[in-house]
C-alpha cells in the first residue's frame, strides 16, 4: 500500500487532526485517510469499495439478457431434465 509524507504541516492543522482523531478513536493516519477520502468523495470502507467493484464487473461481464435470469429458477429447470 502506498504511503504519503506531508512536510511542513502547519501546527494548527496538526493539532486539529490530532483532536479529531482522538474524538473518533482513530490514529492520526486513519483520521487523515478518512478526511482525504471525504474530500475526494470516495469511501475508505472495504465493504463499499468491494460492492462498487462487483457492480462494475457485473456490468462489464454479463450480457444484458443474463441479468434477468433468476439462478434459482435455472437450477430448478435443470433438475427437472
Amino acid at each position: 500500500m502506498p504511503s504519503l509524507q506531508v512536510r511542513e504541516l502547519p501546527d494548527n492543522i496538526y493539532h486539529l487532526l490530532q483532536k479529531k482523531a482522538l474524538a473518533e478513536n482513530r490514529s492520526l493516519a486513519q483520521e487523515a485517510i478518512s478526511i482525504l477520502a471525504k474530500g475526494l468523495n470516495t469511501s475508505t470502507s472495504n465493504k463499499s469499495r468491494r460492492a462498487a467493484l462487483l457492480q462494475e464487473i457485473e456490468k462489464k461481464s454479463l450480457p444484458e439478457t443474463a441479468k434477468h435470469f433468476n439462478p434459482v429458477e435455472l437450477i430448478r429447470e435443470d433438475r427437472k431434465r
